[in-house]
């Protein structure tokens, strides 16, 4: 039996999806597949239709722009059992604190997470991105040149979203920083953080 034109494209972006592994940019998958950014949307909804099955145990994530191919969360004890992998270990409260921070005002260095949190939090930012759950954003331009720091795909993985828009709003009683005040404490991080 011949396949047809579009079966073969979702083929295609199947096996550039599963050899990538890793989150892989929607203009990289229609570059390398051979067709237009248009037809991308038409074969990513065949495919998240045929994971989308209760046989399937395989799902189709979207993270911002990229897409990755993962085993649905029903079946990490099967997974963990046959690699053996230990329990994974449930992040500190000081932890939670520092990404919600971070996912809500990205990108920021570690002395504003520090001035948001009262606390040094040195430890905890190096510690996340360890964990792969943070990441380096470059350099901003103020004295001092500090490190900002942003969420990455495997926060967005781990939370199960698919963008940080996804995020619930913060409560209202919560006062949250103005741009004004953002701005201002970055401004400062350049004379206290020289990392």
């Amino acid at each position: 039996m011949d396949m047809t034109d579009i079966e073969i494209k979702t083929a295609a972006v199947e096996a550039i999806l599963f050899a990538g592994g890793d989150p892989i940019e929607a203009d990289k998958i229609a570059l390398a597949a051979g067709i237009e950014p248009v037809e991308l949307g038409e074969i990513i909804a065949r495919l998240e239709e045929k994971y989308s099955r209760e046989d399937s145990g395989i799902e189709l994530l979207k993270l911002e722009d990229c897409y990755q191919l993962a085993t649905k969360q029903r079946f990490a004890p099967q997974i963990k059992e046959a690699f053996e992998i230990k329990k994974n270990a449930a992040l500190s409260a000081a932890a939670m604190e520092v990404l919600t921070i971070v996912a809500y005002n990205q990108p920021v260095t570690k002395s504003f997470v520090e001035n948001v949190r009262g606390v040094d939090s040195s430890s905890t930012v190096n510690s996340l991105v360890e964990k792969g759950l943070l990441c380096e954003a470059g350099r901003l331009e103020l004295p001092g040149r500090p490190i900002a720091y942003k969420t990455t795909d495997a926060f967005l993985r781990s939370f199960q979203i698919s963008s940080i828009s996804e995020l619930p709003p913060l409560p209202e009683q919560e006062a949250q920083m103005t741009i004004d005040e953002v701005i201002e404490l970055q401004e400062t991080d350049g004379e206290t953080d020289g990392e």
